[in-house]
Order: structure tokens, then sequence, then C-alpha cells
């Protein structure tokens, strides 16, 4: 990944010094690329793949803000927020203001990211080998179809609100976009109609890429595919197809014998481990773990866990081991190593996933649900269940994937309710438990529609 970075960053200072110097007036505008001098050969369509996977780790995505403002929003009085910043602040007290600079960014990165993958999208052909052309289509569309989920998810009525073939959801834009004008100004696609892209992306993506990765998790395989798709079936109540996608993606994956060590190393860095389906690469050269910066007692230390969620737990739970008290606040030491790798997906989100879609659906597709959450009891020193509820398993769940970024979109599909700090409860279904599209994007494409509750 490295060489192709510097690849990429030799080729385009060679491009600038190479430019005569009477042509240093002749500047071309700056609001439109030339894919044509950008991508000319199969190693530039390689490195832009690279710069994809790049956008998807920066904080505005999966290297935080997508986990912990979705976590914050979803806060049923577990945690406190006691930061400076005053945009968390108002996802916590689900009170968003439309120029939310946080909302902003997350839509903004996305769209960037997307777009990246568009331009790979459309240089497949530049690729030499008929194998690289596979590869890099799924995992250009692993990403993308990750990046509209999330958008979605965030921006958008849940799939249970109504009706998702008239409820607005995001805009798909599906080709690079080279020019800003009159024809970025997109409308919003249907709810289902994103969710209907989200699945045909990820269902190439499944046949298309590696079935496993000697890079490791960095960059997607097969399993990682199906584990998303096994998400958005969740989320739309698909529990066969949910099932079946969750067998396929825990594979040859296998829980890290300790939870702890799952999280914490001792030390700032934080390898993967035969867990980890997909994770943000972290070290300090590349990446940043945002997560460390606002959960950690050693960092801003501005989530304070509260006894609200820690009695949660049975006595016993090893999971507790991974909470400390300073100075009389409790914090998460999920996010302590300062270079972790972020657990994106897990084997045991699937283990979790499949049991609830084979215990709503009557089924035992790849193993009972007992046996699943049994497995993820017994790593974490816990007696087995004799008998089985829904409300076990998503208690289960909802402890094992604390802080994870799972707790939104968790709230809506179970149609649970939430209290915001005023006391206020508020429905799964409520529009302040939805972000607002950013008024940046209101205010410059007039074809955009703005969300129930923040005209």
């Amino acid at each position: 990944m490295k060489k192709s970075l510097y690849a990429l960053a030799a080729a385009l200072f060679l491009a600038g010094s190479l430019t005569s110097c009477d042509k240093k007036l002749d500047i071309e505008p700056i609001n439109n690329v030339d894919a044509e001098k950008a991508l000319q050969t199969s190693n530039d369509v390689e490195a832009a793949l690279v710069g994809a996977y790049t956008g998807m780790q920066n904080v505005e995505a999966y290297g935080g803000y997508i986990q912990l403002m979705s976590d914050l929003l979803a806060d049923n009085g577990e945690v406190d927020f006691i930061g400076t910043f005053v945009q968390p602040n108002q996802i916590i007290r689900k009170a968003i203001q439309r120029d939310n600079s946080f909302v902003q960014v997350i839509w903004t990165n996305a769209y960037s990211v997307i777009n990246r993958t568009n331009n790979v999208l459309a240089n497949l052909d530049k690729l030499d080998t008929q194998a690289k052309k596979d590869r890099v289509e799924g995992e250009a569309k692993f990403i993308r179809g990750a990046m509209y989920f999330e958008l979605v998810r965030l921006y958008a009525k849940d799939w249970s609100d109504g009706s998702p073939t008239t409820n607005p959801g995001v805009p798909l834009v599906l080709t690079p976009t080279l020019a800003l004008d009159a024809s970025a100004q997109v409308r919003r696609n249907t709810v289902a109609e994103v969710y209907a892209h989200v699945i045909s992306d990820l269902t190439t993506a499944e046949t298309k890429m590696r079935t496993t990765s000697s890079a490791g998790a960095f960059f997607a395989n097969t399993n990682a595919a199906s584990g998303m798709l096994s998400r958005v079936y969740l989320q739309q109540g698909r529990f066969a197809e949910t099932a079946a996608a969750a067998t396929r993606a825990i594979g040859r994956y296998v829980l890290n014998p300790s939870y702890v060590d799952e999280f914490f190393s001792g030390a700032d860095l934080l390898p993967n481990s035969s867990e980890d389906i997909f994770a943000i690469q972290v070290s300090a050269q590349s990446g940043q773990n945002e997560l460390n910066t606002f959960y950690s007692s050693d960092r801003r230390a501005e989530i304070l866990v509260n006894d609200k969620h820690i009695n949660q737990y049975e006595p016993n739970d090893e999971r507790l081991d991974l909470f400390s008290v300073l100075s009389g606040d409790r914090y998460s030491n999920k996010y302590d190593a300062l270079y972790g790798n972020i657990k994106v997906m897990r084997v045991a989100e699937m283990y979790l996933t499949r049991a609830e879609a084979n215990f709503r659906n009557g089924t035992a597709v790849g193993a009972t649900p007992l046996a699943d959450v049994n497995r993820v009891r017994a790593r974490v020193g816990l007696a087995p269940l004799t008998t089985l509820t829904l409300p076990a398993i998503l208690r289960e769940r909802k402890l094992e994937l604390a802080f994870e970024g799972f707790r939104l979109s968790d709230v809506k599909r179970n149609k649970e309710s939430v209290t915001d700090p005023s006391g206020t409860v508020l429905p799964w279904n409520s529009p302040r438990l939805i972000f607002p599209i950013p008024l940046r994007e209101i205010n410059v494409n007039p074809n955009l529609t703005q969300n129930e509750g923040y005209q």
C-alpha cells in the first residue's frame, strides 16, 4: 500500500515539475478534473483505490465520527459528553442544528469517498489483468456500498419507518463528478432505491473480491462484503438472508480468546486479530483513531460512562475489565491504544447477528441461536444460558458491541425509545434521531430537500 501511495505522490510531483516555466500562468479551472490525465495506467487505478480506502480511514468516516456520533445520538443516559465541542453536545442532546459541522463533514467525506470509487469503477479497463479488474471492482463497490449504507441510516428515515419507497433517502451518484456545475445538483433518491443499490454493490463485491486477504483486514475481502450484507438485511428485517450472509462472513474467523486483548494491548499499537473481519489500520504514519481521542482517559477523556450502562453487566462479565475509574469518573478503555486499529467488523457481531436472525425466523442456519449466544458469553467468562429469549439476545448484542457504533440502528430497527438529557422520551422514529441534510448542501443545491424538523 505504501509503495502505491509513494508512486502516486511521485507521479503527481513529476507531472508538476515537468511543466515548462512559460506554462505557470496557464491555470486550469479548479472545479473540474481531467480524468484522462489522472488515471492512465493500471497502477494509477490501483493507487486511486487506495485513496478510497484512505477516505474510509478518515476521522469523518470509520476513523471515528460515524461510530461516535451515531452512538451519541442514540444514547439513553448511559454516557455523558463533557467536552467543549458544541457539535457533539448538540447530538447527544438530540438538538442538532442544520449547520452542525460534524454532521457536515461526515456527509462531505462520504461523498468524496464515493466519488473516488466512481472514478475507479469508470477506469476498470485500464487494469492489466482480469483478476485485478475483478478485485478492484469488488473492493470499490464494497467501499461505495458501505458509505451509502451509513449515509442512508444517518440522514434518512429507518427502513421500517413509513414507506421506504417514498421516503427520501440520499442522492445516488454512480458516475464520477468531474465538474461542479448544474449536473452536480442531484436530488435525493428514495430509501428503497438506496438500499437496493447498496445490496447490488455488496453482492457484486462478495463475488469478485478475494476470499482471504494476505494484506490483513485493511483490504476488504468477500467475508467483509458478506458481513456488511448481513447488516443491511438485518436492518430490513430480512432474517433468512441475514443469517445466511452472517454465516458466509464468519468463514474461518474465530473469536479472540480474550475480549480485553481484542481491544487493549497495553501499548500504543493494537494489531488485527483472528476475530477482525474488517478493520481500519492505524499507525504513527497512517490513519487516526478519533475514538481514542474522545473515549480514552489518556486523551480528551470526554465520554463518561454512567452506572446506567454498567449495571446491565453480570458481576463476573470480563467485559467489565475494559472500564476504569479515574478521579471518580468512569471511562471505557476500549480505545486506549493511541494507534489502535479500529475494529469495524468482528466475528462476535456476526455470531450475535446470526443468533438474532435465526431466533426471529425460527431457524438454525449455521448454528442454533443458543449456541451462538453462548459462544460469545463463554469468551467473557459467563455461564451458558439454558433457554433463550429475544431480549437476552439483544442485551448480549448491546453489551458486546458497546461504543462501536451500533446503537442508533439497533434502537430504530427494534423500535426502542431513548430519553434526551432533559428527560423527554423520544420514540425510535422521532425526527430528532435523524441527522439534518447539512445546511451547506441545501444552500448550494436547490434540488435537495431538508429532513422533517430542520426546516
